[in-house]
């Protein structure tokens, strides 16, 4: 696949067909996505491969959790876990929690995430993290830039090969759970979980924002960048 058509096509893929995916073939995915940038090239991350049944469930269940505290701020109108939310916004999706739990269907996403063909959880180790936000007075967010090119990678690597995926984050928010789960180490913070299978549906036209929308010249409030005008 030519490199312009896969970042145009590798669109976010939840629902997957009932054939399995071969560990020689994931593990050729993740040969190829080992060679993303990382800072100091410490490659920080570490793949879990969960196919235990019983452990897929209990992420699952983790995942579930905190998928309805996802559901139960959108129902409320306000941004899921935004780092700039006001007690305000925490109170308004905590209402709205028994509601997001009665939205809940057998196969959702969600729902079934334990029957994914592929589960990866990705670890970042915490040791290796070149954060340079550490230290300010803000949320912090450098340090994903040294593990999250790696989980694109993967992503990029498995649309070559034919599978699709998701990356998500929703289960950190039960990461002691997960932690305890897969034995992970307190050095390591869960990054994202993986899925990977056969798409029932392979999207073909993405829609984003356009590069006006989201550049300027010089300072934040600049000119729109578009060398067209």
């Amino acid at each position: 696949m030519e490199l312009i058509e896969a970042l145009r096509s590798t669109g976010a893929i939840r629902r997957f067909t009932e054939e399995p995916v071969a560990d020689e073939l994931l593990y050729r995915v993740l040969d190829d996505a080992r060679f993303s940038p990382s800072g100091g090239n410490r490659q920080a991350w570490h793949v879990i491969v969960v196919h235990d049944a019983e452990q897929r469930r209990a992420i699952r269940d983790h995942y579930l959790d905190a998928w309805h505290d996802y559901v139960a701020h959108l129902l409320a109108g306000v941004i899921p876990f935004s780092p700039l939310a006001d007690e305000a916004d925490r109170a308004a999706a905590l209402a709205q929690r028994d509601a997001a739990e009665a939205m809940s269907r057998p196969d959702g996403f969600a729902e079934s995430l334990d029957r994914v063909p592929v589960m990866l959880v990705i670890c970042a180790n915490l040791h290796d993290l070149a954060a340079t936000d550490r230290d300010l007075d803000r949320y912090q967010l450098v340090g994903g830039a040294s593990i999250y090119p790696f989980v694109w990678n993967i992503l990029l690597a498995a649309h070559e090969y034919g599978l699709g995926g998701v990356m998500t984050t929703i289960a950190t928010r039960n990461e002691e759970r997960v932690r305890e789960t897969l034995a992970i180490p307190p050095t390591h913070a869960v990054a994202s979980i993986v899925v990977l299978g056969h798409p029932e549906k392979r999207h073909t036209r993405l829609v984003r924002k356009k590069v006006e929308t989201f550049t300027t010249v010089d300072s934040f409030d600049g000119p729109t960048f578009n060398p067209a005008t």
